[in-house]
């Protein structure tokens, strides 16, 4: 091996430039498991973790040490859970094609956004919003192509970390919690019937989750040209939180207390994982569940 490629790969001396984006120091403890229940025939859950990677190596150089990095990186970390609708297989059918469609979408786009600044955070929910709009037409041609799948439909809960920023997009009852100092905050709003009517002040807040009504999508990916609010938001992420994605086949058989129950006593995201989907089954196990963990680490450098 030349000894100018030795040099170049060694760890850079103190003093030199930082040989990973601040990103990249973040660790982030992942996990997810998904469970058909003890009613359903199949499971229309799916989900998907990744990472993405912005990367350099300095292979060859003969600039003085410390002029550029010997190598670099910036890292993002992104989760999503699509909850089927329509019965049979085409539940099934929809939730994985528009996780499919999405990954196809990100991989397509040729200038990925791995520095984040205030205009740049809007250009990236304002991607991930087409994004869904597209995944919309992928279902309606899909459905078009076959008539059993005409009235498919599915939520989807996309939550993407970049250092301490956490952006997310939502549509459906899927939902986005995050846990931090031993409270469990919902960082999506669902969207359904008897949420609508707690807004409007036609029942209690109390009363959703017992409300006939609770089920009834009123916006959702779905494969007809129905109605769809894309809601995004944008969150800080602070040294020790965990991020939730779950279908509603976790949070109709678990109360959010006994959520924040599990999530407080410090087991890894596995182990965590495990003991939900457990207490879901435990409590009927009437869906489908599905349930994506992080838990975050991000040292002093990472938040600046």
């Amino acid at each position: 091996m030349p000894e100018e490629l030795k040099k170049t790969n060694a760890e850079p001396a103190a003093g030199e430039l930082s040989p990973a984006g601040a990103s990249t120091l973040v660790e982030v403890d992942l996990a997810a498991l998904t469970d058909r229940g003890k009613v359903r025939d199949n499971n229309e859950d799916h989900y998907i973790v990744a990472r993405f990677d912005r990367a350099m190596r300095t292979l060859l150089t003969n600039l003085p040490k410390g002029q550029v990095p010997a190598s670099y990186a910036e890292t993002v970390y992104g989760l999503l859970v699509a909850d089927g609708v329509g019965g049979q297989q085409a539940g099934e059918v929809a939730s994985r094609t528009a996780i499919q469609a999405i990954v196809d979408l990100v991989i397509d786009t040729p200038d990925w956004i791995m520095r984040l600044d205030e205009p740049l955070e809007k250009e990236v929910l304002d991607r991930m919003e087409r994004r869904f709009q597209k995944v919309r037409g992928v279902l309606v041609e899909r459905a078009q192509a076959d008539p059993k799948l005409r009235g498919m439909a599915t939520t989807l809960t996309v939550a993407c970390s970049l250092g301490p920023v956490l952006l997310t997009t939502h549509v459906g009852d899927t939902r986005a919690y995050l846990f931090r100092g031993g409270k469990l905050t919902r960082l999506t709003r669902d969207q359904t019937m008897a949420q609508s009517l707690a807004d409007a002040g036609a029942i209690r807040p109390d009363q959703i989750a017992a409300h006939p009504m609770r089920h009834v999508l009123t916006s959702a990916l779905a494969a007809r040209h129905s109605f769809m609010q894309v809601e995004v938001g944008r969150w800080s992420l602070e040294d020790g939180d965990r991020l939730l994605l779950c279908s509603d086949g976790l949070t109709e058989m678990v109360s959010e207390s006994a959520i924040a129950g599990v999530l407080s006593d410090g087991t890894s995201s596995e182990a965590a994982c495990r003991k939900l989907v457990d207490l879901a089954l435990e409590g009927g196990g009437e869906d489908n569940v599905t349930v994506v963990l992080a838990r975050y680490r991000i040292p002093e450098a990472a938040r600046a």
